[in-house]
């Protein structure tokens, strides 16, 4: 069974949601709960990637699912911290920088 892993926690005027594991199908239904939990409750929503090993087409669909409900809202959700693998398909789908962080300096 896929390890996944999800921690939430609050800071000033956005909420932090930081990943660790696989976001894959085993993952789908806490990946999208805790995301749109998230962007429920903050007007901007930073998903840290930095200790996700693996993403595929359902985590991607998550991040998506949570963009489009966060834009809903007139909120932001952004990513960051995306290395490796995770990083090259977020590239390749174009999600990378539909999502990226303004301060991120890569892109």
């Amino acid at each position: 069974m896929a390890s996944f892993q999800a921690r939430t926690s609050r800071e000033p005027g956005r909420t932090v949601v930081r990943l660790a594991g696989e976001c894959d199908l085993a993952a789908r239904d806490r990946l999208t709960g805790t995301l749109l939990g998230a962007v429920d409750d903050a007007p901007v929503v930073v998903v840290d990637l930095a200790a996700v090993e693996f993403l595929d087409s359902t985590g991607i669909h998550a991040l998506v699912t949570a963009h489009h409900r966060a834009r809903a809202a007139d909120s932001r959700l952004y990513l960051v911290n995306a290395t490796g693998a995770v990083a090259t398909l977020l590239e390749l789908t174009g999600v990378g920088d539909l999502l990226r962080h303004p301060g991120d300096a890569t892109g």
